[in-house]
């Protein structure tokens, strides 16, 4: 132990008492709040949907805090508990090339970290979701989706992996900006073929067939100055019952995406307002703007770990022998521990992200009906059991979306 291990505790200790602290608010608000449905809600939904939205958070809660302790210690075995150390020394003793040795050390790190999850992402799946109506999955298709990622991510992570690794080796003490654009790059790759590529690998993407509801959207799409490479109605109810739509892909590569059971569930009026919200975040520029915003702080990020690296006190601090030294266990600690040192930037983030959220309500109420926008939240609050009743400060911390009253009250006022 050195002063970092002192550090490296008490930051670890304060930003998962907080979570604890903020989860508890979480839970009794909501428990408090279980047996009467807000004002603003009571016309439109019963309390019968809104109790299940209040246990259905309160289950997600528990298990929520079962996975951040089971995370905390993984993170103290892996790092003072000397299971990285461990794993480089393994890699480095059967592989002679560092390069070949650091990537694949990373990835049996990574490996271990899946598996540690997936007991918790099987009992959301067929316990939580399972109970509360919403589990469409079997278990042969959970764990195709699994191997399909982990397969995934092994194909495209570890190319990666090996090219920042040795650029990290390669380039000198510029590294951390060629790191950058590299991963920026890639990202943009990404963005651009995961519509084509990646996401029909999970899904299956069907044309939105000609009718009233496609008119309606074109003429939204027309009137927005909209242009994308169509229309598809995905199967997420293959899955889930939870609705979604959404747009992705960047430049000439978008497309406009509606879950099936959303379509199901909404009249055509509220689906274009749902999907003018949508493209307000497109208008809004809110897309470049996080782009530019993550961008920036993945630059701050490489040039501190650029900082950090040459350091002895930063591995030994964290459970691993300078005989172990190198880049990929560099970037593989600073990726672990960094979280505890940035927790207080979430809120931060999601005040942004709640801010672009009214920006996209504005546009969709000023190119739609807000009343629709309106119904057609209240309709996706109500199928996909969110609460009502969040706590506060536990809102304020963690949304990424305005909480539903607050949300309501401002469409509310555009009427």
């Amino acid at each position: 132990m050195n002063s970092f291990t002192l550090l490296f505790l008490a930051a670890l200790t304060l930003s998962s008492g907080i979570q604890f602290w903020l989860a508890k608010r979480q839970s009794l608000y909501v428990a408090a709040h279980r047996d009467a449905v807000p004002e603003a809600f009571k016309n439109t939904i019963s309390l019968e949907a809104h109790q299940k939205a209040a246990d259905y958070t309160l289950e997600k809660g528990k298990l929520g805090h079962i996975d951040s302790i089971v995370g905390i210690i993984a993170l103290l075995l892996l790092t003072l508990g000397g299971a990285i150390n461990l794993t480089f020394s393994f890699w480095g003793s059967v592989v002679t090339s560092p390069l070949i040795a650091g990537v694949a050390a990373t990835a049996t790190i990574f490996l271990i970290m899946t598996l540690v999850e997936l007991p918790s992402s099987w009992y959301q799946t067929f316990v939580i979701e399972e109970k509360f109506g919403f589990n469409k999955s079997t278990r042969q298709q959970f764990i195709k989706d699994h191997v399909m990622q982990l397969g995934l991510g092994a194909a495209i992570g570890l190319p990666l992996l090996a090219l920042i690794l040795w650029v990290m080796d390669a380039v000198g003490s510029s590294w951390w900006v060629w790191a950058w654009g590299i991963l920026i790059s890639f990202s943009l790759l990404m963005s651009w073929l995961y519509p084509t590529v990646i996401a029909p690998l999970f899904n299956k993407f069907t044309p939105m067939e000609d009718g009233a509801l496609k008119d309606r959207i074109a003429g939204l799409l027309t009137r927005c100055g909209f242009n994308s490479q169509g229309i598809f109605i995905m199967d997420g109810s293959k899955r889930s019952g939870h609705g979604n739509a959404y747009f992705t892909g960047l430049g000439n590569n978008k497309r406009i995406v509606f879950f099936d059971n959303l379509v199901a569930s909404l009249d055509d009026e509220e689906l274009e307002a749902v999907l003018a919200h949508e493209l307000g975040h497109f208008k809004c520029k809110h897309v470049i703007k996080m782009l530019v915003a993550t961008s920036i702080m993945t630059l701050i990020s490489f040039a501190v770990l650029g900082l950090l690296i040459g350091q002895d006190w930063f591995y030994t601090g964290l459970g691993v022998d300078i005989a172990q030294k190198s880049n990929a266990v560099a970037l593989l600690l600073f990726i672990l521990v960094s979280s505890s040192f940035t927790f207080f930037m979430q809120p931060i983030s999601a005040y942004f992200q709640r801010k672009f959220e009214f920006e996209a309500d504005d546009f969709a109420a000023n190119n739609a009906q807000a009343s629709k926008l309106i119904s057609g939240l209240v309709k996706l609050y109500e199928e996909n059991a969110n609460t009502l009743t969040p706590d506060p400060l536990y809102s304020a911390f963690h949304y990424s979306h305005p909480p539903a009253a607050i949300r309501v009250a401002h469409l509310e006022a555009k009427i």
